[in-house]
């Protein structure tokens, strides 16, 4: 019996054999390469083409048989990524990335044999932060020991949740200590490329009225979006793995009955909604509905005034490289506690500073659970904004 390859070995040779469109050597040395990452929300999605190195790694690892095992594409990339996320042969070059392209791609620095490192010219990217911490009673705690945590991915089949117990997310806090030195402060390094806790925490609220509180958990993301994503519509959405956040009906609401009724105008527009996720590099949306969209957030061009979200257009919410910075910025007392909360505003101008956000019709809050964890595990009090007032008692649902 012929010895399995290690995933080194096999990438290499699946590059090599040039079977995989898109999947080739991003330098002249082969010490990158590029690998295929179309989304599945994208039009011009094929599985039998985009999904094909994901399905041949999940072949090759036993995880799936054809014709007797339902063919699944977004855990065949989920159980690659996880992979290559796990393995000390890979680094991913985050600043190399072309995600929102036609043909999008990651790109992937290979380990040597001999030990060798990443080239000096990439070993301190956007997707690494030094976090230098002076001890103090809010952070004696955290700097006394590296930080690891893991969540349990999960993938979404006919709207059951299943734990893999053999793949992992994680982020991964690493001390770093100079031998032979005076006390200094201590150093952690947060790699980016392994925030990938794609959790979110989404709150519907209708005229500052919590409709829906969910805990998202699906490594696609979710829809937000009036009814359900239309069966068999895939040359719109590709196979629809997201979870799918329907808007409850207004009536749901102590409301007068004229808002009800200007609710439901507004909903017959946004039967296609907007999909969110959460990628290594940060949180991004697509707007898919006729109805328009406005947005808040860190990355928002204005603050004062409507931020859109054009149609058909991927737009970035969060970038975690920045969030990192801003962390570091704050530990080290040279800035303010980093913003990560994301709010969408569906069919009114927003942020729009005449009117309250309480009397907006719809409005969603987003807020990155990776994010929540990093400020948790620094002690960091992070003081709450004026929320909407909450009059439901709808209690929170993990989906």
């Amino acid at each position: 019996m012929v010895a399995k390859m290690h995933m080194k070995e096999w990438l290499v040779a699946q590059i090599q054999s040039g079977t995989y469109q898109g999947l080739c050597w991003e330098d002249e040395d082969q010490t990158m390469f590029r690998i295929p990452w179309k989304h599945a929300a994208k039009k011009d999605y094929k599985q039998t083409e985009d999904a094909a190195l994901f399905k041949a790694w999940a072949v090759y690892k036993g995880k799936y048989r054809e014709g007797r095992d339902k063919a699944d594409p977004t855990m065949w990339k989920t159980r690659l990524r996880c992979a290559l996320n796990k393995s000390t042969d890979f680094q991913e070059v985050p600043e190399r990335n072309q995600l929102d392209i036609t043909e999008p791609y990651k790109v992937y620095f290979i380990q040597q044999d001999q030990g060798s490192v990443r080239p000096q010219e990439f070993s301190r990217t956007k997707d690494q932060v030094y976090i230098q911490a002076k001890r103090s009673p809010s952070t004696a705690g955290v700097l006394d020991k590296p930080l690891h945590f893991q969540k349990e991915l999960f993938h979404t089949s006919n709207e059951d949740m299943k734990p893999l117990t053999d793949d992992h997310m994680y982020c991964e806090l690493t001390e770093k200590k100079t031998v032979n030195q005076s006390p200094a402060p201590t150093t952690f390094l947060i790699s980016t490329h392994i925030v990938s806790d794609f959790r979110m925490q989404v709150t519907l609220l209708y005229q500052g009225h919590r409709v829906m509180k969910v805990t998202t958990r699906s490594p696609e993301g979710c829809f937000i979006l009036q009814g359900r994503v239309p069966l068999g519509n895939e040359q719109i959405y590709g196979p629809c793995t997201a979870q799918q956040l329907s808007f409850p009906s207004p009536s749901s609401v102590s409301l007068p009955s004229c808002l009800i009724e200007a609710m439901n105008r507004l909903l017959c527009h946004l039967e296609r909604g907007v999909l969110l996720w959460v990628a290594p590099d940060g949180v991004f949306i697509k707007r898919f509905c006729q109805g328009r969209v406005y947005w808040s957030g860190p990355m928002a061009q204005h603050t004062n005034r409507p931020n859109k979200l054009e149609r058909e257009k991927t737009f970035k919410l969060l970038d975690i490289p920045t969030f990192l910075n801003d962390l570091q910025g704050c530990l080290q007392g040279k800035g303010r506690t980093p913003s990560y909360e994301i709010e969408l505003c569906f069919g009114e101008e927003y942020p729009d500073p005449d009117i309250s956000k309480t009397r907006k019709l719809i409005l969603v809050q987003v807020v990155p659970l990776f994010a929540v964890e990093l400020m948790q595990r620094f002690n960091f009090v992070k003081t709450e904004k004026r929320r909407p007032i909450l009059t439901s008692n709808t209690e929170e649902k993990n989906m």
